[in-house]
């Protein structure tokens, strides 16, 4: 084999080549010292800082070759020190796996790493849903750009009605062209996911749907123009008011405790009637007045009531639309309630929250207090 060690002192060609030929006797000399040499006298024998190998051919090479053979010469040096790099990262990997392998017992369980805490607005979610879960309600989802039909006028909404001034709405632009029906929007409740699976099947319907919702309203301590609710909605045979005042107070002991009561007020929805808003006694003075219930002893919770027949009737349209010709949904036939509540107000409720903004600032001191 050439001594190349001496060969900074000898003259020779720096053509494409010589210096191919040169470098691949030194990669040929990088495997056979790395199989035969200890690490250590490896890493000193060709990296040492004084009299390492590399060190000293680089020096003595560019210094004798002419101007235009530095660049060539100096791309093959970091190719060879790469090389020898990479030798000794499999050197020192060589032991470690070898112990592993010897000591790897494969009855032990795997470790599992352990994920991001929930969001306490997911958590919250996830808690309510799993209440209705319990009573045999199934989870529907679906999009949040809806059209007109579904958010507004198959819920009993006309156009013009002054019942959409309570949702003013985010529209996206260039709608008007359509009808009226047709125009996009951001969703401004979840209901229109009722609507849509009431189309898709015949009753029995028991579903529970939560999502994120858009209205334009100004933000302050309680509002956001983006927020979360969950709805829910039984179609059935013989459905009726009891039923509903049963469901929503075995919901509401579920997630406030089961000394928590429920009373009913007479409201207005344009999609139920009758309708009604659900308060329960406040949680935190037990019914005896205190500031957070404004000393009433109640705090309103969500709405509800009976499905409105217009609403069986606009879906019972929609069904014969894609063929389903049918009156599954005659309101002689069968009956449903619907409800739904917002997830943040239950949230600040079980939690003594304030402020709605904490949950959309993303500031880690509010959020790892639920870790």
């Amino acid at each position: 084999m050439t001594d190349l060690f001496d060969i900074e002192h000898d003259s020779f060609g720096y053509d494409e080549p010589t210096l191919d030929k040169l470098f691949e006797t030194l990669k040929q000399e990088v495997r056979s010292s790395s199989a035969n040499y200890s690490q250590e006298v490896f890493r000193l024998h060709w990296l040492g800082r004084k009299q390492g190998r590399l060190k000293t051919l680089r020096e003595g090479w560019s210094k004798s070759a002419p101007p235009e053979a530095l660049k060539p010469l100096g791309i093959r040096f970091n190719q060879l020190k790469q090389q020898i790099e990479a030798a000794l990262a499999g050197a020192a990997a060589t032991p470690v796996a070898s112990a592993a392998k010897s000591c790897l017992d494969f009855s032990l369980p795997g470790s599992v790493r352990a994920m991001g805490i929930q969001h306490p607005l997911l958590k919250t979610m996830q808690e309510i849903v799993s209440v209705f879960h319990d009573l045999g309600y199934s989870t529907a989802l679906g999009p949040q750009v809806e059209s007109d039909f579904y958010n507004f006028e198959a819920l009993n909404f006309p156009p013009n009605h002054p019942a959409r001034d309570t949702q003013d709405t985010l529209v996206l632009a260039d709608q008007q062209a359509k009808p009226s029906r047709e125009r996009l929007l951001m969703r401004t409740h979840t209901s229109p996911v009722q609507i849509r699976s009431m189309i898709a099947q015949a009753p029995p319907v028991r579903i529970v749907v939560p999502g994120k919702v858009h209205r334009n309203d100004a933000a302050d301590a309680t509002h956001s123009p983006v927020f979360h609710q969950v709805e829910g909605l039984c179609v059935d045979a013989n459905i009726t008011f009891s039923d509903l005042k049963g469901t929503l107070d075995h919901a509401m002991k579920a997630l406030f405790g089961s000394a928590v009561k429920t009373r009913f007020f007479p409201s207005f929805f344009p999609f139920t009637e009758p309708s009604a808003d659900v308060q329960i006694s406040c949680i935190f003075c037990a019914g005896n007045g205190c500031r957070k219930c404004k000393n009433s002893g109640w705090i309103e919770l969500l709405g509800c009531g009976m499905v409105d027949p217009a609403v069986f009737a606009s879906v019972t349209e929609a069904r014969r639309k894609i063929n389903q010709a049918d009156d599954a949904y005659n309101p002689e036939k069968i009956s449903g309630f619907a409800f739904g509540m917002g997830v943040e107000r239950i949230a600040m409720i079980q939690h003594g929250i304030s402020e709605i903004g904490h949950f959309y600032s993303g500031d880690m001191r509010f959020l790892e207090q639920f870790a």
